[in-house]
């Protein structure tokens, strides 16, 4: 198991192959966080991660939220997600929806989608399905800046806790 004070001592390229999947396909922010090495423990790495997306552009912030897929979405299902992704939602159940629960799912998603030009992220690790579609509901009345910075707060746990996970 890697700890926070070997990840500091790689060359930039192996801590961004140790690191890939944290960030859901944006490998840009363990890059640029390389640079604020080293990290005495996890938090340290976590945090010097969350200050690359604190200051990255609008359009990267962006671009980061979109990588993610939506819950219980046709990637899901047909498995065309990460690893990791797909164990998060295999998690909170969202592999075994009934057909009303995905078809709430599907129409949220896209509600969503039309609302806020990206997905919904939440960090799923204890929520059951209904309090997913709960916060989807709930959300979707926020205005869109107030719920980008929602999903990128979502996004921070979600890379905690696969951070967690794996070291």
């Amino acid at each position: 198991m890697l700890t926070a004070p070997a990840l500091s001592g790689m060359t930039c390229e192996a801590f961004v192959g140790a690191l890939a999947g944290i960030w859901e396909n944006s490998p840009w922010v363990s890059e640029r966080a390389w640079q604020a090495r080293p990290f005495a423990d996890m938090a340290a790495l976590h945090a010097a991660m969350v200050r690359v997306v604190d200051a990255a552009s609008d359009d990267e912030k962006l671009a980061l939220i979109r990588a993610h897929p939506e819950l219980a979405g046709r990637a899901a299902i047909i498995g065309d997600v990460t690893a990791e992704s797909r164990e998060e939602q295999g998690r909170a159940g969202l592999n075994r929806c009934s057909e009303i629960e995905l078809a709430r799912l599907t129409d949220l998603n896209r509600r969503y989608s039309e609302k806020f030009g990206f997905p919904f992220v939440l960090a799923v690790s204890g929520h059951s399905r209904a309090s997913i579609i709960e916060n989807f509901e709930r959300r979707l009345t926020r205005p869109p800046a107030e719920e980008q910075a929602e999903c990128l707060r979502q996004i921070a746990r979600i890379a905690w806790l696969r951070l967690e996970a794996r070291f």
